[in-house]
């Protein structure tokens, strides 16, 4: 008060010193209030009068600040946009002077906007999508009913359903979201525009409240569709008008967009017929479309040589042929799950300033790449992973690779291009089948190749939804792991390698193809490992060599393996994320983030993932045949039946674990170095960590995983998916047979090369049965090839036991029962005589018998994986129904073995309440009541946290 009560006197100091000593002299005076003499006249200066309000602002502002928004994404979006404004950006011209530019966005048939079956449909667990929606988002609920001025009971809802749809749609990843993001462009340039020629009293007045035959509105509208398209490629359209169903409503929906939106357009592809020289020729045509008064009226129509989607892939390709109808000078891509805010829109003026500015040289950027923010990292644990892994990669990561390595490419959308620079240098999307499956990045490719410059900017940023689930996220690693590896065979890495300098080059490297190459190095070296120990204990090396006195002294190696070991832990993975939340956050929070990722079975997670990358790469380096796999764009949290994960893990992760799994116990039983050995048990453990993660990760993170009824349904659900034996025209999780041989597809495309390779790294096998059987009992210590040779009798007469019941159930299990059955008794009676033999005279321990399977199991595999590559020959010599069951046989007994540990911990009941409180730790701290959203309780009050 002394302070400002000085800035306000007449002349500082002077007149409050004049007042003292008036008051000191004149005794009625020292009765006045201390301020009485204060010149308040002056307060008629408008410069004093600021100083006034300065004072009281300073005063009252800090009560209102306290006030700051309940809902987290608010609170984000405030900060990310007030601290964006101190970044440095380009000054935005006024919108008749920017650059104009367009937004394309590739879309199939995914939702455009929920109906009311499907909001109100419970699932298995009894969830419908509102309701979820209404425990993930409390806040946001009550403030929906309050703007509809409607009471939280169905009758009222039912009678805003229109409003309700639109409310769960923008908070999935639906068309309808992106579109309304994207619309967000044009709202921010009429405003600027209006702005940037309004005099003070035209904003003061606002620039809604004008009449919409207003010139200025009328003027802004015209300036921000000149500089403003939005082109959605919906490349069925067409066919969906002329269907019924889903795919129908989902025209409607597109059409209601386009009348909403008055800029919206939509491309999509026409197919026609048309009568040359007598003969009927189906002709195909790419058509622009936009919303008229009640229907959707052309614009463009253009002939194309054929069906695009048919030629390339179908994203790249539904990209290719609708952007001819772009326009302005840059183009923005958009996928279908994303999103965008006001606030940011404002500053597309600035971010189109960039490719006027040189960077790196006299050159001008040809891509200018753009923040995302993750928004569906709120869900479950997983989603948090991903949503962490995914913002330090469009941070720290892609602002790394821009500067100062300069190898940063196109790694999806949001990124802005130069239109001009790629239309004419081969577009935006390379669409070749199978080697342009990630077609984002060759297109980085092209641009690079050509003399582009590609730049990050992080003022700006874009919302992007991502995959929630185990199985969604798998299948999107899986397609990445895929066209990694088709890019490691492209030509494009191959000139890049080739031009870039030295150090580029190595930036480059393990930017790209070299990490997943790196990751399937991990895998391989632990095998290498393994194998190498299971020699060296089998042939007696390892034991002559730890007699040696000099060898024990030898710390060395210990030392290396303790510590690659922690690495294998899948720790380093987690390091970018704790970087990007300590300069974000604060590494006080990044510091808490990490020990709750732990606890989390963070590091389980991404050495799950490790196992994912490594399988699918080298699948794709050595046959090729890369597919698309769609993963769904669900943010409902469902359980996955046992037989679903059997089937996706079975060859990536449960086949290798149990191979390292017995690896480990033949090394534990016949070796000796580990258990005198600190350091190499730590070695073991992370091994033994390696194989519980690949064998029990799909059923940790699965929402009531550990539930018993849940169990006990999936068992029956498997027992039964296993046992159907018809195989053709029937879907892959309603038979067996249908899905092995689609596991096979890899195989009916590749070379003699991928043959070969495939036989020679399945006689690795062999090494169990050779190294085990000169280690039974039975032989005596017998170093002679007769018993390695009477081993191989041995499973020559399993596998035609095997055979005979094959065929007995083929030929008498329907019309001869009691044949099959007098079969089955009289092999078994065989079986029961010739174990007693070979216990009472041949000196069998029960250790033999175990030794045995662990021996033999392998060598069952090899002929399986050799008779897999083998498959045409096999066929024609008619033993391949025979290899068919021995396929069944083993998968049954993967499945028991992987079954029985959940089984078990099923049986406690506190394992589903803390299984529950691992995944949705997350929700758990915003209020959410996961446990009574999995047991499908419906609550009909809403719990506003």
């Amino acid at each position: 008060m002394e302070i400002i009560a000085q800035d306000i006197m007449s002349t500082e100091n002077g007149t409050h010193e004049q007042s003292q000593q008036q008051m000191m002299g004149n005794e009625s005076d020292k009765l006045k209030p201390k301020f009485a003499n204060l010149n308040l006249q002056l307060m008629t200066d408008r410069s004093r009068m600021e100083k006034v309000v300065r004072l009281h602002l300073l005063l009252t502002v800090k009560e209102s600040a306290i006030n700051v928004p309940v809902n987290l994404d608010a609170r984000r979006r405030i900060t990310f946009f007030a601290n964006s404004l101190f970044m440095n950006m380009p000054d935005a011209p006024k919108v008749g002077n920017m650059l104009s530019f367009s937004v394309l966005t590739p879309y199939f048939n995914e939702d455009v906007i929920y109906s009311q079956e499907e909001l109100t449909k419970d699932n298995e667990d009894g969830i419908s999508i509102l309701f979820y929606l209404q425990k993930i988002y409390p806040d946001e609920w009550q403030n929906f009913l309050a703007r509809i001025n409607a009471p939280n009971d169905e009758t009222a809802l039912r009678l805003n359903m229109e409003d309700v749809r639109k409310w769960v749609s923008y908070r999935g990843q639906t068309l309808s979201r992106t579109v309304r993001g994207m619309m967000y462009y044009r709202q921010a340039l009429e405003l600027q525009c209006f702005l940037d020629m309004a005099e003070d009293s035209d904003i003061f007045g606002g620039y809604r409240t004008r009449n919409d035959n207003d010139q200025m509105k009328n003027y802004s509208r015209a300036v921000a569709d000149m500089k403003f398209t939005y082109v959605v490629s919906c490349q069925v359209y067409g066919a969906q008008k002329k269907s019924t169903g889903r795919d129908f409503s989902c025209s409607q929906n597109i059409l209601n967009l386009m009348l909403t939106y008055s800029s919206l357009r939509v491309a999509y592809i026409d197919e026609g017929e048309e009568t040359v020289n007598g003969k009927s020729e189906k002709l195909y045509y790419s058509v622009l479309v936009k919303g008229g008064e009640k229907y959707d009226e052309e614009i463009y129509r253009i002939k194309l040589p054929g069906p695009p989607t048919t030629i390339g892939e179908g994203k790249p390709e539904n990209q290719n042929h609708a952007i001819i109808f772009t326009r302005g000078e840059a183009l923005q891509t958009i996928d279908m799950n994303q999103d965008s805010y006001l606030e940011e829109a404002f500053k597309m003026r600035n971010v189109l300033e960039e490719f006027r500015k040189s960077h790196h040289g006299p050159c001008p950027p040809t891509i200018v790449g753009l923040r995302e923010h993750i928004f569906t990292g709120s869900v479950s644990s997983l989603a948090w992973f991903m949503s962490n892994q995914e913002t330090s990669f469009v941070t720290i990561g892609q602002r790394i690779l821009a500067s100062p390595l300069r190898v940063r490419f196109h790694y999806g959308h949001p990124d802005i291009f130069d239109r001009i620079f790629h239309i004419t240098r081969g577009g935006i999307s390379k669409a070749s089948k199978y080697i342009n499956l990630s077609e984002d990045i060759f297109s980085g490719f092209n641009s690079t190749l050509r003399g582009g410059n590609i730049i990050h900017r992080e003022y700006m940023q874009v919302g992007k939804g991502r995959d929630v689930g185990l199985n969604q996220i798998s299948l999107f690693e899986a397609k990445v792991a895929n066209g990694n590896g088709e890019q490691t065979l492209s030509r494009d890495v191959y000139r890049l390698g080739r031009r870039f300098d030295f150090y580029r080059m190595l930036s480059f490297y393990f930017t790209t193809v070299g990490f997943y190459f790196s990751s399937m190095v991990t895998v391989l070296t632990v095998y290498i490992f393994l194998y190498g120990r299971l020699y060296l204990v089998m042939s007696g090396l390892e034991k002559a060599i730890l007699d040696d006195p000099s060898i024990q002294q030898n710390k060395s190696l210990e030392s290396a393996l303790a510590s690659q070991s922690v690495f294998q832990l899948g720790l380093l993975l987690v390091l970018p994320m704790v970087m990007e939340t300590g300069l974000e956050k604060g590494f006080r929070t990044a510091l808490g983030d990490f020990i709750i990722m732990q606890l989390q079975l963070a590091s389980v997670f991404f050495t799950f993932q490790l196992g994912t990358k490594a399988h699918y790469y080298g699948r794709t380096i050595l046959h090729g045949g890369s597919k698309y796999r769609a993963t769904g764009r669900g943010f409902v949290v469902f359980h996955a039946k046992f037989a679903d994960n059997y089937r996706r893990y079975s060859r990536s992760h449960f086949v290798k674990g149990l191979e390292l799994m017995i690896l480990l116990i033949v090394y534990q039983v016949y070796g000796h170095s580990y258990r005198s050995s600190n350091v190499y048990l730590f070695v073991t453990f992370s091994i033994w960590f390696l194989v519980v993660s690949w064998l029990f990760a799909p059923f940790v993170f699965n929402p009531s995983g550990f539930e018993w009824q849940k169990t006990v349904d999936d068992w029956t659900d498997w027992k039964k998916w296993l046992g159907n034996r018809g195989g053709i025209g029937l879907p892959q999780d309603r038979s067996w047979e249908s899905w092995w041989d689609g596991e096979q597809e890899h195989l009916k495309n590749t070379d003699i090369r991928g043959r070969v390779l495939e036989i020679i790294l399945a006689l690795r096998f062999l090494i169990y049965q050779y190294g085990i059987v000169y280690h039974l009992d039975i032989a005596h210590r017998s170093k002679s090839l007769l018993v390695y040779a009477l081993s191989w009798l041995v499973m020559a007469t399993v596998l035609f036991v095997l055979k005979l019941v094959s065929m007995g159930r083929r030929r008498f299990r329907t019309d001869f029962q009691l044949m099959f059955r007098i079969l089955k008794g009289l092999l078994f009676l065989g079986f029961v005589s010739v174990m007693t033999v070979l216990f009472v005279v041949c000196g069998l321990t029960i250790s033999d018998v175990f030794a045995g399977i662990l021996g033999f199991m392998p060598t069952g595999w090899a002929f399986l994986l050799i008779g897999q590559a083998c498959k045409p020959l096999l066929r024609k010599v008619r033993i391949w129904d025979s290899v068919k069951e021995l396929a069944r046989a083993y998968d049954y007994v993967m499945g028991i073995v992987i079954f029985v540990p959940i089984a078990v911990l099923s049986w406690f009941p506190f394992m589903s309440e803390f299984q529950t409180r691992l995944l949705f730790n997350q929700a758990f701290s915003r209020g959410l009541q996961i446990s009574r959203i999995l047991g499908g309780k419906k609550d009909a009050s809403v719990s506003s946290n």
